[in-house]
């Protein structure tokens, strides 16, 4: 935008004196050049940060796919373990079920015997 601005000034200034003589006329070209220069190296930057950030886009699409297999493999073995771990639990699951299923039935017995009881004694209050 600089630049811009510069080479209007530039511009106006070679407008405003048309009696210039071939020194002055040397120096507007010279100005001129810089300006194309300048706007030549802004523009290669401008082109060289695209192309940057093109290369760092195909480097990730790269390790992308480079881990993709990978991170397949690991939830392969992640599935097998889950599997293996669930055939070891089951079998103890049942038989701790197995075992604590009578201690709940009784405790559910003895519950049930509470609430008569509670029941029956809250009946012969009431009469």
């Amino acid at each position: 935008m600089k630049v811009l601005v510069a080479a209007f000034v530039v511009i106006a200034l070679a407008q405003g004196s048309l009696a210039a003589d071939a020194g002055e006329l040397e120096m507007i070209g010279q100005k001129f050049e810089e300006i194309k220069n300048k706007m030549t190296e802004e523009l290669s930057k401008l082109i060289n940060t695209q192309e940057f950030g093109s290369q760092a886009q195909a480097f990730l699409e790269q390790q992308r796919s480079q881990f993709e297999p990978i991170m397949s493999k690991v939830q392969e073995q992640m599935k097998a373990a889950a599997a293996g771990m669930q055939e070891q639990l089951e079998p103890m699951s049942s038989n701790l079920q197995a075992q604590l299923q009578p201690a709940l039935v009784k405790f559910q017995e003895q519950m049930e015997a509470i609430l008569r009881q509670v029941t029956e004694q809250a009946k012969a209050l009431s009469n």
